[in-house]
Parts: structure tokens; C-alpha cells; sequence
């Protein structure tokens, strides 16, 4: 005897999808007072069938399962019947099932319902079949006697449905020259256990070779291990090993392990950027199972890795067989795989390993675009990660533990995904604002001395010369406001332009390009914030004040950037005023084939400025760097690279030690070498001119000149320790006197 909650289902289903009920005459008779024979008046099979397809079509099994007879109920649980159709769809990976009635025979109380089913599959193309559907009248309704031949025709008499598959090997990430990022190979994790070591200095010397490692770092982890244990260092491919590894193999105390990976040179270039594999985890196993995968790959988890997985992965194929009892197989659907592309990129490898090592022992990150195309040659963000380690088969794969419950969030791409404050390299978008707006022009002059009291008696600012023992220059221009990074001429713009209408400077430094995402797409970023009356209204229910648009003028207050829309805006600056979408990949192509996908300058717009106003702009960041008074001048002394640019000393949440930021282009204009806008930023340490502004410069001999020829300040003759460097002082108990030079 049926339920009344089934029944009430089975009414549901029949109501909602039959085409047969004829009204008002017909009923559905109650378990109590069964009609023992179709008669007239009653629902027909077909529409019963309809019903059914109807609700498979949707992926409905419990629907579907409410339609059996009795004694197809009987026979199993909806759970297993769920489990047997989403486990064939699955196996077969069927996007969407459509089926139609093609005519219906009756005898008695028993009917076969003729219809077409067909399987849209991801694989396999179209699975068609024609299936008869049996069918009994029991307690007043149509219903279906299900058998397993009623999902496919060969599983009538029992089997299991399988994919044979053929899977295509993972593509390769490579930069813009064709170095492998991510590839697949042979590998040897390095280890040792310090209590088997017998000659220190031996081992310790040839491993930092071996694996580019700095010596001081593997005394520290020989220092901080246990005789017994097993010291991870690190990893390389058994190519490049392999001219070391007799004096490696020879070396008591060392333990290589070979392994076959996905293997990330270097300890991972542009780890953030280039991502990693890992398990694909519950939540996400439906939707990969519905695009083809078994659930036991490993797949991208971040960066260009996540981003491209269906072209890394391929198009698997292979065959859709049921295996019956005995042994013996039936081949429903073939098809071939498709090979797996591999995706450029438009990083530069020399000038990522150049930003990362200038980043270590910092946080912070570093953007250089090519200016008149908008691609990334390099993106840096420390501290980084070795994605080596998320790897089971690589004995050291016991670090990936200290990545993830790393405080300073290792995995985090800081030079999109984190905003903060900017400081004076947002004095570029103020300035230019103001030109824009009208409020001043080239020759409009504001005075800059150690001090400003545009706001009252009681609301003194300083310029970040005030506590320096440094003469303020007195009344300026634009172009020298820039130069000097003068605040009091930033904040008197700030507050005029606020007198005007309080709108105008939030609105105009947003066509800059803030505010917003870049749109780069290849990995996540954040918009950032360019506040304004009515956003400060909604947020803090506290009404827009000058002291808001003049802590504006200086890249404070609520204003946070991301690097990546620095380095967009300073790039838009080099090349004559037009903003390119920064991009990461520069082509995407199977082997020996065209290219899917190919790099081309996306325009998103240009800055509000004129020609003549761009030039005034130029004219302030070439100051800085060139002409005495520049507020970076003495550190691209003798440089041969002509460079422009803008420092920033950024007041950090929490009264922390400020960010340090440096951004600029170079103007070599060499044939062979593009040149390139950069941002250099960095957490919690100081000047930019003293911090950031030497990196930059780095960057820029390495680039052009393929070395350093420069020592950084806190690196000493012998090597590059990590950095920890103590904050210059900058009156942290007094947010006002604020350094932003």
C-alpha cells in the first residue's frame, strides 16, 4: 500500500505534466477505492512516460522515481535509484538529457511506450537511443516498470557503465621567451638530516649552489633542526642537477629524492601569478565531473593555473563501455582526446627572478607593464611560496603546511589583490586633476612651506620637510609641487578644489584609474577606494568635510589603491595618455597548432588631461629624479637609463612604520629593449626614496644592462641577509606630520 505522502507526489508530477488528464470528469482513485482497469476517464502511459522524461530532463530523480510501479519501489530506495542515474550521468558526463514519445501500445493493464533519448555529453558528442518503456496500471495511475535497460538499452541485463579514458598531459606555462614556468619533468626534492653531516661547510656550500639558495638561509634551518630530523630545502629539476649530483650523492647527510611532477622552476617564478594544482576538493567535484574529469585530477587552484585550466587540461577522450558480468564489454560512444594547450605568458623571467629577490625579506609587491601594450613583464608579491610544496609525490611537500597557516599570507597576489594607502604617487592623479578641473594651470603658484593651516589654527599640517632640518621652497608650480612632493601645495589644491564642488577631485582622480578594478581577469584584484560625499554619507552616516578632499590631496584618508592601478596610471603617463587593460598572457596554442588566444592592446580609455597638461605632469616626475630638489635624485645618479617617477611615503592603519613606494618609467627608447612603467611597493618600512626608489633603480640596470651595478642600501658586499631594517622615524604620534615625500 502506497503512502499518502507518495501519492500526493505522484498527483504533483501527473498534474503538472501529463497531457492526457481530461477535466473535470477524471480523478485519481484513492488507494481505498482502486480502479482495477483503465478505463476512458483515466490518465494514458504516454503521458506518464512524458512525465518521467520530463523530470530526468531536469536531473529530477526523486521525481522520476515517484512514477515506478509498486513493485518497482519495491525493489530499490530512491537514494539508490538517485545514485545509479547521477552515477551514470557522471560517468558518461552528460550535460543535459532529452527525450521524446514517439507512440504507445496497450494490452490490458500493461502498455510500452516507444521513445528517443538523447544525451548531450561533454566527451562523447550526442548519445542517442530508442527505448521501450513498459508500463502497468496500478491503483488508478500509469505507472513505469523500471529495469536499469531504461538508462541505456545495454544495461538491461545488468553491467556497469564505465569510462575508458584518454587524457591529455597537462600544457605547459612559459614566459614571453619560451622559459618553462610550469612544466612537466623529472625532479629531485632536496633534503638533509644535519645529524648524518660531517662536513658543514662542504654541504652547505654546494646546496646553495645546487639550489640557488642564500648559504645563511641553510645554516638557519640546519641551526634550527634536530639531529634526527629531515630538513626540507627545496627542489630542482633532475636536469639541472645533474651536474652536481655526484658531489651531491657523495655528501653524507644529503638525501635527494627523485620524483615526476608538474615542477615549478626556481622554487616557483611568479608563484601567485602562475598558481598551483591541487585535489579537487568536495564542494567543487559536480561541476568538474560535469565537465569530464573523474574527480581524482589534480587541477589549478590559483593564478593562470585556475584561470586556464580547460585549455591546460585538454579535451579528454576515450571510450564509454558497459562491462557486463561476465567479463565482456560493450562500446557505447568513442571519441579522441584533444591535446592540451599551453599558455605564454607576457612575463620577462630575468626581470620576475630580479623583482622577487628585491622583495625578499620585505612585503610588499612590484608591477612592470610594457606601457604601449598593457602586458605584465613582471609581478612580484612577497613574502612568496614555493608551489613545489603542494605536490604529495615531493618529499618535502610537509612545508605546504607552513604556507598555509602563514600569517603573512604568503599566497596572497598583493600586487592586485591588496589596497592601501598611496601616498604622495597620488599626487600624479591630484595634479592632474586640478589641471583638468581648471582649478590650476602650468604657471599657477601656491606656497610650500614647512607648514599649512588651510583648515584653521587648530588643524596645522606639515610638509614632510618639517622635522628634516630642510628649507621649504616657498611659492611653486605644479611641475615643482611634484618634484618636491610638496604637501601644503597638495592640500591647498585639495581644499580649493573641495570649495568648488565636492565632487569634482573624487570624480577626476577616478579617471586615473581608481577605484575600480583594471579588469586584467587572469587573477583576482581588488577595486580599491576613491571615497566621496555620498559614499562617506552611506558608510559612516557623517557628512563629507574639507578636511576629507584635503587628506585626499595627499593619497590618505579613506583612499586605497592596489600596485597593479599605479602602475596602470603611471604607464598611462609614458605612453601619451592611454590606459591599457594589463594582461598576463600573451598567447595560448596546442602543440604545432594556431594559437587559440593572442595578446592585443585592449584601450580602456585615456587620462582627462590635454597634451599640453600631460607635458606639465611628465615635466614634475622627470624633476624628481633628474634636477636638484627631486625628491629621488640621488638615487639615479649616474644611471644611463633616463628615467622619470614619483615617490611615496604612505601613512599606514595602525600608526605602523609608513609603505614605501616608488613609481616611474624609463625612456631609453633602445630598439631591442621596450621600455617599461613600473611600481615598487613596500609595507611598513620607510621612505619610498629610501626604500623603493632603489629597487626601481635595480630593475632598471638589470633590464637594460642585464646586471646590477648598484649595491642596495641594506645589502652588505658578501650577500643580500634578510632585511630588517628599523623605520625611519616619522612623528607616528602625530598622523599630521606625516612624511609623504
Amino acid at each position: 500500500m502506497l503512502s499518502q505522502r507518495l501519492l500526493r507526489g505522484i498527483s504533483l508530477v501527473l498534474c503538472a505534466a501529463l497531457t492526457a488528464c481530461q477535466a473535470p470528469a477524471a480523478t485519481t482513485p484513492t488507494p481505498s477505492a482502486p480502479t482495477p482497469f483503465p478505463t476512458a476517464g483515466t490518465p494514458d502511459a504516454r503521458g506518464t512516460v512524458q512525465a518521467f522524461l520530463d523530470a530526468w530532463s531536469t536531473f529530477n530523480y526523486i521525481g522520476m522515481f515517484s512514477l515506478l510501479s509498486p513493485l518497482s519501489q519495491d525493489a530499490t530506495t530512491p537514494g539508490a535509484f538517485e545514485q545509479r542515474y547521477s552515477q551514470a550521468m557522471r560517468t558518461a558526463t552528460v550535460r543535459s538529457v532529452k527525450g521524446l514519445v514517439l507512440s504507445e501500445l496497450r494490452t490490458g493493464q500493461n502498455a510500452t511506450v516507444l521513445v528517443d533519448v538523447n544525451w548531450d555529453t561533454i566527451v562523447f558528442g550526442t548519445v542517442s537511443r530508442r527505448i521501450e518503456v513498459p508500463l502497468i496500471y496500478a491503483d488508478g495511475l500509469w505507472r513505469i516498470a523500471w529495469t536499469d535497460g531504461l538508462i541505456l538499452p545495454e544495461l538491461a541485463d545488468g553491467g556497469t557503465l564505465l569510462f575508458d579514458g584518454a587524457f591529455p598531459s597537462r600544457g605547459n606555462i612559459y614566459d614571453r621567451n619560451g622559459r618553462g614556468l610550469a612544466v612537466r619533468g623529472d625532479a629531485i626534492a632536496v633534503g638533509v638530516q644535519p645529524g648524518l653531516i660531517t662536513d658543514r661547510p662542504t654541504v652547505v656550500k654546494i646546496l646553495s649552489e645546487a639550489l640557488s639558495l642564500r648559504a645563511s638561509e641553510i645554516e638557519a634551518k640546519l641551526d634550527a633542526a634536530r639531529p634526527d630530523w629531515y630538513v626540507p630545502l627545496g627542489e630542482a629539476a633532475a636536469a639541472d642537477l645533474q651536474p652536481k649530483l655526484a658531489a651531491l650523492q657523495s655528501l653524507p647527510g644529503v638525501i635527494l629524492s627523485p620524483y615526476n611532477t608538474r615542477f615549478y622552476p626556481d622554487g616557483g617564478i611568479a608563484p601567485q601569478v602562475i598558481g598551483y594544482l591541487g585535489p579537487i576538493t568536495p564542494e567543487a567535484l559536480a561541476e568538474y565531473q560535469s565537465r569530464g574529469y573523474t574527480g581524482d585530477e589534480r587541477v589549478g587552484q590559483s593564478g593562470l593555473e585556475a584561470w586556464g585550466e580547460q585549455m591546460l587540461a585538454g579535451q579528454r577522450g576515450g571510450r564509454l563501455v558497459v562491462v557486463k558480468a561476465d567479463g565482456s564489454q560493450v562500446v557505447i560512444a568513442e571519441s579522441q582526446r584533444r591535446p592540451a594547450q599551453s599558455i605564454t605568458t607576457t612575463l620577462d623571467v630575468d626581470l620576475q627572478l630580479a623583482a622577487q629577490e628585491a622583495l625578499v625579506g620585505f612585503r610588499g609587491a612590484i608591477v612592470v607593464l610594457d606601457p604601449k601594450t598593457g602586458a605584465v613583464l613582471a609581478m612580484a608579491s612577497s613574502p612568496s611560496y614555493d608551489p613545489n610544496l603542494f605536490d604529495p609525490t615531493n618529499r618535502n611537500s610537509v612545508g605546504q603546511t607552513d604556507i598555509l597557516i602563514d600569517e603573512a599570507n604568503p599566497l596572497l597576489l598583493r600586487a592586485t589583490q591588496s589596497a592601501y594607502p598611496p601616498g604622495s604617487v597620488f599626487k600624479i592623479a591630484v595634479a592632474g586633476a586640478g589641471l583638468a578641473s581648471g582649478q590650476i594651470d602650468a604657471d599657477t603658484i601656491i606656497n610650500c612651506g614647512n607648514t599649512w593651516s588651510g583648515l584653521g589654527p587648530n588643524a596645522v599640517k606639515y610638509n614632510w620637510t618639517f622635522d628634516r632640518g630642510i628649507a621649504a621652497p616657498g611659492p611653486i608650480n605644479v611641475t615643482q609641487a611634484l618634484a618636491f612632493s610638496c604637501n601644503p601645495f597638495f592640500y591647498q589644491l585639495g581644499l580649493d578644489m573641495d570649495a568648488a564642488n565636492a565632487d569634482t577631485l573624487p570624480r577626476l582622480v577616478r579617471q586615473f584609474g581608481f577605484g575600480e578594478v583594471t579588469g586584467i581577469g587572469q587573477v583576482p584584484e581588488a577595486a580599491g577606494l576613491i571615497p566621496d560625499p555620498e559614499w562617506k554619507l552611506q558608510t559612516y552616516n557623517d557628512p563629507w568635510r574639507p578636511g576629507d578632499a584635503v587628506n585626499m590631496g595627499i593619497g590618505q584618508g579613506f583612499v586605497l589603491v592596489t600596485p597593479l592601478q599605479i602602475a596602470r596610471m603611471i604607464a598611462a603617463v609614458a605612453n601619451g595618455g592611454t590606459f591599457y587593460r594589463p594582461q598576463l598572457v600573451l598567447r595560448v596554442a596546442p602543440p604545432d597548432g594556431p594559437a587559440t588566444l593572442e595578446l592585443k592592446p585592449e584601450s580602456q580609455g585615456r587620462l582627462p588631461l590635454t597634451p599640453d597638461q600631460l607635458a606639465t605632469v611628465r615635466a614634475g616626475l622627470e624633476w624628481v629624479t633628474r634636477e636638484k630638489g627631486g625628491t629621488a635624485r640621488h638615487r639615479f645618479l649616474n644611471l644611463n637609463i633616463p628615467v622619470s617617477g614619483k615617490t611615496g611615503t604612505a601613512q599606514a592603519p595602525n600608526n605602523d612604520a609608513p609603505h614605501a613606494w616608488f613609481a616611474g618609467y624609463t625612456e631609453a627608447e633602445r630598439p631591442d629593449r621596450p621600455d617599461f612603467a613600473a611600481v615598487v611597493m613596500l609595507e611598513n618600512i620607510g621612505d619610498g626614496s629610501e626604500f623603493a626608489a632603489p629597487i626601481f633603480r635595480r630593475l632598471v640596470e638589470i633590464y637594460f644592462n642585464g646586471e646590477a651595478t648598484t649595491v642596495l642600501p641594506w645589502e652588505t658586499e658578501l650577500e643580500a641577509p634578510e632585511v630588517d631594517v628599523t623605520p625611519t622615524p616619522t612623528s607616528r604620534d602625530d598622523p599630521s606630520r606625516a612624511r609623504h615625500q
